[in-house]
């Protein structure tokens, strides 16, 4: 325990009551959630960032694209804008949000990606707008309970899972742990390569606890180094690491594992960059004369920003792609519930 602890229990209490108070309320139909005859695909977790959506949002593009009319919806978190908006090329990150960015500079031109605070008024929109729209996965909607998904995937790290963390503010949950019990699947993500079954087996039980839905594991691998300007450009042996993502842990492992890290800049979550930033990071650079910028795909869809490309394409400055690494039978399991999902709903629609 913590010495500030006691000082933080009543607060996490009230919470916690107040979570659980807004939660029975839906349970009970005092609060409406809203079906859509559209099939609805929720990515979420019970804590605060870090647990891998954006990933898995990904994985579930590249496996779903081909076979339906898609689109993606969140929140936006951190942009400037307001309102329902559907992406284009005139949008950059401050105006739909880092992650909803992301997607949309991989996946535009082949799936809708849009972004609302109130998804439950966002759907008709995005229904309105591409009426050949055949599934819609929401990205971090587990809390939005407005919306009644057809399929709730809950998120949780190997490294902080849901059933040894504590309600805000004495941990990063955001609701209890009990919260769990509404998923339709739990993934444990972020897995090292060299879990064990007899590791599996523990986290199922613990688990076991709060759902009794399957259980999936899934860890993160990353790609190659990607240039972000000069695509001739080769990656160095040293490499400066830039990083503003919930938990960069796995990052820094990652690049240390490749490279010769010399420095590295760590900056919060969902960091808006500045021109003070990139200046600092082209000094850095002039001090590593032969050390390449090694960074995030989060932070490279920002750091690509018009503003600085005068100042950052004079530099070796790379993304390192991630992606969700999933054993063979578990992404097919995953994939094959949602496209039930979605047969069985195409089927009401047309009886």
């Amino acid at each position: 325990m913590r010495w500030y602890d006691p000082f933080l229990y009543p607060f996490s209490l009230l919470y916690d009551g107040v979570t659980r108070y807004r939660n029975s309320m839906f349970d009970s139909g005092k609060k409406r959630s809203t079906e859509f005859l559209i099939p609805t695909v929720v990515v979420g977790n019970l804590n605060l960032g870090g647990s891998g959506k954006t990933p898995m949002v990904e994985f579930l593009v590249e496996n779903i694209k081909n076979n339906y009319q898609l689109a993606t919806l969140s929140r936006g978190y951190g942009r400037k804008t307001k309102g329902f908006l559907l992406a284009d090329q005139n949008l950059g990150p401050a105006d739909l949000g880092d992650e909803p960015f992301q997607i949309y500079s991989k996946y535009g031109k082949e799936v809708t990606v849009a972004v609302g605070e109130e998804r439950v008024m966002a759907i008709p929109q995005i229904i309105y707008h591409q009426p050949e729209t055949e599934l819609i996965v929401l990205d971090d909607a587990f809390q939005h309970r407005y919306v009644k998904a057809d399929f709730s995937i809950l998120l949780t790290t190997y490294q902080n899972p849901f059933f040894k963390d504590k309600v805000l503010p004495m941990g990063t949950l955001r609701e209890s742990a009990k919260g769990a019990n509404r998923a339709d699947l739990i993934i444990v993500t972020k897995c090292p390569s060299s879990i064990t079954e007899e590791k599996k087996a523990t986290f199922e039980n613990e688990i076991r606890k709060y759902s009794e839905v399957p259980v999936l594991f899934a860890g993160i691998k990353y790609g190659n180094p990607e240039p972000l300007f000069r695509k001739e450009t080769k990656p160095a042996k040293k490499a400066i690491l830039v990083s503003g993502i919930a938990n960069d842990g796995l990052f820094k492992e990652a690049a240390k594992e490749r490279f010769e890290v010399v420095e590295a800049i760590t900056f919060a979550d969902h960091h808006r960059y500045t021109l003070a930033d990139v200046i600092r990071i082209l000094e850095m650079v002039k001090n590593h004369g032969e050390a390449m910028v090694l960074t995030t795909e989060k932070d490279a869809v920002k750091l690509k920003d018009a503003a600085f490309h005068e100042y950052l394409t004079e530099i070796p400055i790379f993304a390192l792609p991630i992606k969700v690494d999933m054993a063979e039978t578990d992404g097919k399991y995953l994939i094959g519930r949602i496209n039930k999902i979605v047969k069985d709903k195409a089927y009401i629609r047309e009886i």
